[in-house]
């Protein structure tokens, strides 16, 4: 069996395993890190895979004396780097975990060796997670069934009962505070006349199902990213990952090695072993 470890960097949960490479994984609003349970597996025997779990989300704490916004999210991730000693890595976003990874690639480009972005946008999200739907539900439904009832739209017309059983029981896990602060400052994130200023090879992956995160959101991304690049994935929603982990790792898989991991680095111990 893999061995996961599991640590904590300030209000952030994070989970580690393999060795490599640094490969980040950043999960999305109400959603937890075990969203990238697919990746572990797949991609530790050459990497060295974090998966950050945000503050106030899943396990991690949620102390009243912080914000719970892209910005405090981006910080979150650089200090994970700097807890782990990494110098440059590869950032995996989902949804509004690809926002906040946008705004660590904008303010520490040097940090960033390429960029993935799975079910993101630059600016907005579709009707079901726009902010003022979001805050009437938890207003009227409270922030459990509110969160479950954009689960239930999230995932395409193949997934399984049980997997969308596994996604619903992680976001009740997310307080009103943290998804009320969370969504408003996802709703006011806009990237757009910034993407021709990230600088790295970025993959966008879209299901073709995606109702939260519509396609055409992810066409603007790999259109405005001067070297980005899309694949859609077939028989997908929001969660392409879970959804199809095959397809999904193998379009991962090869956008890693056409970005050459070899070049990483790395100054901790853990995580100075090159990719083999």
């Amino acid at each position: 069996m893999m061995h996961i470890e599991t640590m904590m960097i300030g209000d952030t949960v994070v989970q580690l395993s393999g060795a490599g490479s640094p490969l980040v994984f950043v999960h999305g609003f109400t959603t937890t890190a075990e969203f990238w349970r697919e990746q572990v597996e797949a991609f530790s025997s050459r990497y060295r895979v974090i998966r950050i779990n945000l503050p106030g989300h899943g396990v991690s704490p949620r102390p009243d004396g912080r914000s719970y916004t892209i910005p405090a999210f981006a910080n979150d991730i650089l200090a994970v780097y700097r807890a782990l000693e990494i110098d440059e890595a590869i950032l995996v976003g989902l949804s509004m975990g690809g926002t906040v990874v946008q705004s660590f690639t904008l303010s520490h480009p040097e940090r960033v060796r390429a960029l993935v972005l799975v079910g993101a946008t630059p600016h907005g999200l579709g009707e079901d997670v726009n902010v003022d739907n979001v805050l009437m539900a938890i207003d009227d439904l409270g922030v459990v069934q509110a969160s479950q009832n954009v689960i239930d739209r999230s995932f395409g017309s193949s997934a399984s009962r049980e997997l969308v059983e596994f996604a619903r029981q992680e976001v009740a896990q997310t307080p009103a505070f943290v998804a009320r602060e969370a969504i408003a400052s996802l709703n006011a994130s806009d990237s757009r006349a910034n993407l021709r200023d990230i600088g790295v090879p970025t993959l966008v992956v879209v299901g073709n199902e995606d109702i939260i995160t519509p396609p055409g959101e992810s066409v603007i991304l790999a259109e405005g990213i001067p070297e980005g690049r899309l694949e859609v994935i077939a028989d997908a929603g929001h969660f392409p990952m879970l959804e199809q982990p095959q397809a999904f790792n193998h379009v991962l898989e090869s956008f890693l090695g056409d970005c050459d991991p070899r070049s990483f680095r790395s100054s901790g111990a853990g995580l100075s072993r090159q990719a083999v």
